[in-house]
This record gives C-alpha cells, structure tokens and sequence, in this order.
C-alpha cells in the first residue's frame, strides 16, 4: 500500500489497542503503544531510502528482505529497544503485541498488491502478489479517514476501527471475487491462455490484463465485466545475440529481468551504437508502456548508459540515458 495508507493504519491500529484492557488501563501502554503501532506501519519500507541510490537497487530490494519473515520479527524487537526506555512503566509484553501487529499488518495488505512482497522469504525468493488490491485504493483509505474523524468527534476508537475492519474483511472478500470473475471471463475469450495478470486500478470495476499463451501476448483492460484487448504482440522468445547478451549483464536491466514477468524486447541498430529495449506489459496507460529498461551499447558491445524505471516521454528516456536527441 502506499505511505498515507500505511499510516492511518497505524493511527487504526493505535486506536484497536484501546480495546485491549492492559492499554486501556495504563497511559504509558498506550501512548507507547500508538507510537509503536505508527512505527511499525512504516518500518518495512525504510528501504524506500534505496530510490536515492538508484532505481536498479530499488526495483531490486524494495519489498524484498525488509517485508521477510525474520523482518517481520526483528522489526518490532527493533522499536521496542528505541520505544520502551522512553516509557519504562508501560507492559512490555503488550507493547511487542501490538507494535508485531502494526508491522505484520503492513506486510499483509501489501501482499494483496499487483507489486506483490517477498513475504516468503528465507524459503522463497518468490514475489508474492494477489493482484486484489490497487497500491493506492481510495474507499480503504477513506474509511481510515473516516474512522479517525469519528474517533475526534468522541466515538470510542476500539470498537468504531473494529467495526471498518469489519467492514474491509467483506470488501477484500468481495474484491477477490470480483478478480475471479474477471479471470473468468478472460479465459472464455481466450481459452488457450497459459498465464493471465490481472491488476487492479484505483477504480473499483475496472482492470489491467496482460495475458500469455504460447505465442501471444495480449494486453487489455476489464471494465464492469466486459473484456478489451487493447494490444496484441507476437511472443518472441529472447534470442542469445551477442547484443543481447552484452546487454543482459547490465544491472538496470537484470534488475528489470528480475522483476518483470511479462515483457517484449527491442533492439535498434543505430550505426554507431545498438539500442535494448524491454518493456513490461501490465502497466499500459493511454497507449504507452512507461516501465521500460533501456541499454545503449557501441559496436564493440560496451555498455554506454542504461535506465530502468518509469518514462512517459522519450524526452525524458533521453534525458535519463543522458543523450542530447538529434
């Protein structure tokens, strides 16, 4: 989930607490209790920091070792040891309860994310994605919201965040349904589908597809049950060039591979130099793909610049590959 999400569940979460009669009865549980549930709501995306190094570490790293099990053991222990000698009276037992809860919860409903978390980890590296939930989803932040403003008003906070998460069990319930039937409907137009990537959106009846077979990629949008197929490519399997492979052993684009389960790759001969492009197709907006790795390379294979991220101009790739365009 985004950051703002992942802070009102902590201010939630906070608030939950005051149904638990240790917190209730101790004003040192408490507060010590609301500051280690807003913590841990964020600790798990310090890695967040990795952006200022660059995206290849990002893409690589972000939800990965900081979202795995032995983290989302060690975090809490973590906070702890900087919270509890500011409130020594506060029952320390309860205090590791809830600042657990705040940390596991962050891992859990960023699993039901498109982007998905290495929650598996040490036992698997594999990227655990539910594809249910939009990073950013306005009704689960709004009654967060909502909530708080109850809470302000007078309401007491444990029983008004247990009856929205109440309310949000049946909305995942629901959402989840919701992706059934749209994987439904995809494979009744395309029945020899080997694989189908459905992602949500901010809005509540419409999807992201991208969808493979054998020899096909299919790129669509769901909307109210009805399917669209917006693009359709060949799958080309990658060829082992020496273009290719020069390119594979740059870091922006093996952090791209490692990533990125569905793509198609390009490559321009432009005389003095070649050009790699991949591009994942699950993140189609207004016609373009904007999650691209770009490698330029000169004749003798050598890496002169790369980029992986998010590009919504070629103005912009230029810029980040640092070419002034012809």
């Amino acid at each position: 989930m985004d950051t703002g999400t992942h802070v009102v569940m902590g201010f939630a979460l906070g608030g939950l607490a005051t149904l638990d009669p240790v917190v209730a009865d101790s004003t040192a549980t408490a507060t010590s209790v609301m500051i280690g549930a807003l913590i841990g709501s964020q600790a798990p995306d310090i890695d967040t920091v990795l952006k200022l190094r660059n995206n290849a570490v990002y893409i690589r790293n972000h939800r990965g070792i900081t979202h795995s099990i032995p983290a989302v053991i060690l975090w809490p222990l973590a906070i702890l040891a900087v919270i509890y000698p500011f409130f020594p009276e506060a029952n320390l037992l309860h205090l590791w309860i809830w600042t657990f809860g705040a940390v596991f919860l962050h891992v859990f409903v960023d699993i039901f994310n498109s982007y998905g978390t290495q929650a598996l980890r040490p036992f698997s590296s594999k990227w655990v994605a539910l594809g249910i939930i939009n990073t950013f989803d306005p009704f689960i932040f709004g009654i967060h919201v909502a909530g708080l403003f109850i809470w302000i008003l007078g309401a007491h906070p444990g029983y008004t965040f247990l009856a929205i998460y109440a309310v949000l069990i049946a909305y995942y319930i629901i959402r989840f349904l919701a992706q059934r039937a749209v994987l439904k409907a995809v494979k009744a137009i395309i029945p020899d589908s080997t694989e189908i990537i459905i992602a949500p959106t901010m809005k509540f009846h419409q999807w992201r597809l991208a969808i493979m077979t054998e020899h096909q990629f299919f790129v669509g949008r769901a909307n109210n049950g009805h399917i669209d197929i917006l693009d359709q490519f060949n799958r080309v399997p990658v060829p082992q060039t020496p273009v290719l492979e020069a390119a594979k052993k740059d870091k922006n684009l093996s952090a791209f591979l490692s990533f990125s389960p569905v793509y198609r790759w390009e490559v321009e001969d432009l005389e003095e130099s070649f050009e790699v492009r991949f591009i994942d197709l699950r993140y189609r907006s207004n016609g373009h793909y904007p999650f691209v790795a770009v490698v330029q390379l000169d004749n003798d294979l050598n890496i002169i610049s790369s980029y992986t991220g998010w590009i919504f101009s070629e103005e912009k790739l230029r810029k980040k590959l640092d070419i002034i365009p012809n």
